[in-house]
């Protein structure tokens, strides 16, 4: 137990990485940490497509930064070697929340295992594009998922890693 809170003090957003492959077992574990996050109804609807090539991460990563309005050039995936996209079965009316508890159980395990990650948001607008919904077709995903968001995964440039903030007060409230 400890060592999950220690995953879940240490996880930071990291946004610069070291240019090294990230091996498949790992990020196989990653993974399944995510599969085993809670959903609504114990029905594990969301789903996560797992992209480590690097033509299809630029693709997506240029479809990502158009949507958010960025200028060429900048990387909203900012370098990491693995994509993985979580997307959400629309029908569910918990799919925001179910594959949310994904991506941040992904993020903790990420860190447990030596990895940086960060949330990466605009899988919802990239997910309704056609050729992003041809591509996630070709790949065997089911029409009715929506995008919920990205982990970027890989190997964390170490001193581009940011400092925790103090925790804020006033936060918690107690009914005793």
């Amino acid at each position: 137990m400890e060592n999950a809170l220690e995953a879940i003090h240490n996880r930071r957003s990291v946004r610069a990485y070291e240019d090294k492959a990230v091996p498949k077992d790992l990020i196989d574990k990653v993974i399944d940490a995510g599969l085993w996050a809670p959903s609504g109804m114990g029905r594990q609807s969301a789903i996560v497509v797992a992209v480590t090539d690097k033509e299809k991460i630029s693709w997506l990563s240029e479809l990502n930064r158009k949507i958010g309005g960025w200028k060429e050039g900048f990387d909203p995936f900012y370098g990491a070697p693995v994509v993985l996209m979580v997307l959400g079965k629309k029908d569910m009316p918990t799919y925001v929340c179910d594959g949310s508890l994904m991506i941040g159980t992904m993020g903790i395990a990420a860190e447990e295992l030596g990895l940086g990650s960060c949330w990466i948001h605009r899988a919802k607008e990239e997910s309704e594009m056609p050729e992003v919904q041809e591509w996630l077709s070709s790949l065997g995903v089911p029409e009715g998922y929506e995008g919920v968001g990205h982990l970027i995964l890989g190997y964390p440039v170490k001193d581009k890693v940011a400092a925790p903030q103090p925790r804020k007060d006033g936060r918690v409230f107690w009914a005793e």
